[in-house]
């Protein structure tokens, strides 16, 4: 009987009591009535046709899985505004929160590059200087190494290595001064090239 009903001509109430009932022809009254409207509200808003397309068609999929509780506080028209419209402030706020986010990944990302190549960049110059350690004389090398990888004091080495203490001091202080010189100059070439 219902099947002959002239749904066109039906309030919004009437229709969605039908809907209530599971009626599918009250719901493509529904859809034929507000999908146009509803589609130009949400585009005219977010500017994109598809994602319109998409909130409109999700609010008509959620009017059917919930038809058996609808109870629309206003107007049925309302209602279905004022879901649309809730959508759209949802896209928005999901936009805004994912264009902060985005804008914030270039300096993160500038951020991690610069880590990244100071890391490489001191691996480099540990590198150079333990060249130029290891191009130390075999003793004052030693003597070296214990006093500043170890943490070796002068009189501990003078015993480790059977030196005197002043032989001790003798080296670390020649071992600086070599290494200062030589390293002075790769410092200043390694900041200027690598900067």
């Amino acid at each position: 009987m219902r099947k002959s009903l002239p749904y066109n001509s039906l309030s919004d109430l009437e229709l969605m009591d039908l809907l209530k009932s599971g009626n599918q022809h009250a719901f493509a009254e529904i859809y034929e009535r507000y999908f146009g409207p509803l589609y130009l509200h949400a585009y005219k808003r977010i500017r994109d046709k598809d994602e319109a397309r998409d909130l409109v068609q999700e609010l008509f999929s959620h009017l059917w899985s919930k038809r058996d509780t609808l109870e629309p506080r206003t107007s049925f028209s309302n209602y279905l505004y004022t879901w649309v419209r809730n959508s759209i402030l949802n896209i928005i706020a999901h936009k805004a929160v994912e264009e902060k986010y985005l804008s914030s990944l270039p300096g993160w990302t500038n951020d991690a590059e610069s880590l990244t190549d100071h890391r490489v960049r001191e691996r480099q110059l540990a590198a150079i200087i333990e060249k130029e350690i290891d191009a130390l004389p075999p003793r004052m090398r030693a003597v070296f190494e214990l006093s500043r990888k170890s943490n070796m004091s002068y009189k501990e080495i003078a015993e480790k290595l059977d030196l005197t203490e002043q032989s001790v001091r003798s080296h670390v202080k020649n071992a600086l001064k070599i290494l200062r010189m030589k390293l002075g100059v790769l410092v200043y070439l390694f900041y200027i090239f690598y900067k």
